[in-house]
């Protein structure tokens, strides 16, 4: 099945009983028993509820794993995947990480003892030299926030696998339309779905899918045991976005490319980010791990004041957190999604004040473009 029929005729179809094209959604808490411990697949909505399976099971066909988990948010997907480690434990991670990732790891998981060390994880030999004796996971972002760098997961993988490390992977960015990382020998892949899988910015949400049934099962007995888990509003919400994630990844990554070349010619923009860009310094290697470039560029216009000239004269791009929706959104990443991370950290990282980040949506790209054109010309 190829994915955009996937996206629709994946997971649990319609349902059986009615004949509705659509799964149903459970608003319930509890179900009734047959008997003291005898029940039907479902005793209580945290464990189980037939609106979150339907969406777990067709997060997990799209990214070909073994099982699938919806949370109440990317974070609390993330928590719950880092709950998998134990007090001692040390996590490498990509060193732009969101700005949530970033402070979940060094003010919140820290103080339960589980370290945390950012490396560049686009340099095999960097990550190599950082593994320690307690290092446990490693933590990838690829295409990453805000910067689109690039790491090689199939590479990055088999260093993990020779070190006993799980791979994990936050494929928010690319979406299962454009890149499986399990599929490249990551252990665990997850989503913040508020963005290009719900699409309308209209729902929260965190999606995990594992590639071990042991995975699976711990996964579960955490989810299950801290209670983080997606509505089933929200979990049918979610996918009914997802139905239409094909056409709006290859509709964002047109009018990106578009885009992209309008900046790559102008005289205030003086870096872009973008990984469809032959001169990018992984594009080789995102054009052969996944099968498209996204829709999310950055670029420098220079300076804190230009910056914020742009996010005053521009009419289309909206100014908000968030990305991935069908409306284009524009941010500046110092002042908004990383502002949790240390000034001197961002000025090493190159995420200065001014970067522009923006999520390039559906409207008529000639719009986008001239849009942006009255913002930069001063």
């Amino acid at each position: 099945m190829r994915k955009k029929t996937q996206l629709i005729h994946g997971g649990i179809f319609g349902d059986e009983k009615t004949g509705a094209v659509s799964v149903p959604i459970y608003q319930v808490s509890t179900f009734k028993q047959d008997g003291p411990g005898d029940h039907r697949g479902y005793e209580y909505s945290r464990t189980g509820n037939p609106t979150r399976h339907a969406l777990e099971e067709l997060i997990k066909e799209l990214e070909e794993g073994k099982r699938g988990f919806a949370f109440g948010s990317g974070m609390a997907a993330m928590t719950a995947v880092m709950m998998l480690l134990n007090q001692g434990d040390h996590v490498l991670l990509t060193d732009d990480v969101y700005g949530g990732s970033f402070r979940i790891m060094t003010k919140v998981l820290n103080r339960f003892g589980i370290e945390a060390t950012f490396v560049n994880t686009s340099d095999i030999h960097t990550i190599e030299k950082e593994i320690k004796s307690n290092t446990k996971a490693l933590f990838i972002e690829s295409p990453t926030n805000p910067l689109l760098k690039i790491t090689d997961l199939e590479s990055v993988s088999k260093i993990a696998n020779a070190n006993g490390l799980l791979t994990i992977v936050d494929n928010t960015f690319s979406t299962p339309y454009w890149q499986n990382p399990l599929n490249l020998g990551a252990d665990i892949v997850l989503h913040s779905a508020t963005k290009y899988l719900g699409g309308h910015s209209d729902v929260v949400a965190g999606l995990v899918v594992v590639n071990d049934e042991k995975l699976g099962n711990d996964l579960h007995f955490i989810q299950n045991s801290t209670g983080g888990v997606l509505g089933p509003q929200d979990s049918w919400l979610l996918m009914r976005g997802m139905k239409t994630l094909g056409i709006r990844m290859e509709e964002h990554e047109k009018n990106t490319s578009q885009i992209v070349r309008f900046l790559t010619e102008h005289k205030e923009v003086s870096k872009i980010y973008y990984p469809g860009l032959e001169n990018h310094p992984n594009h080789d290697i995102a054009k052969k791990q996944s099968r498209g470039f996204g829709g999310m560029v950055s670029f420098d216009v220079g300076s804190a004041e230009k910056a914020e000239r742009v996010l005053e004269k521009v009419k289309y791009f909206t100014l908000a957190e968030s990305l991935g929706a069908v409306e284009s959104l524009i941010s500046v990443p110092a002042l908004m999604t990383h502002a949790s991370i240390p000034a001197d950290r961002r000025a090493e990282l190159g995420i200065t004040d001014g970067l522009i980040r923006i999520s390039v949506g559906l409207e008529d790209v000639e719009d986008l473009v001239e849009d942006l054109e009255q913002a930069l010309r001063g």
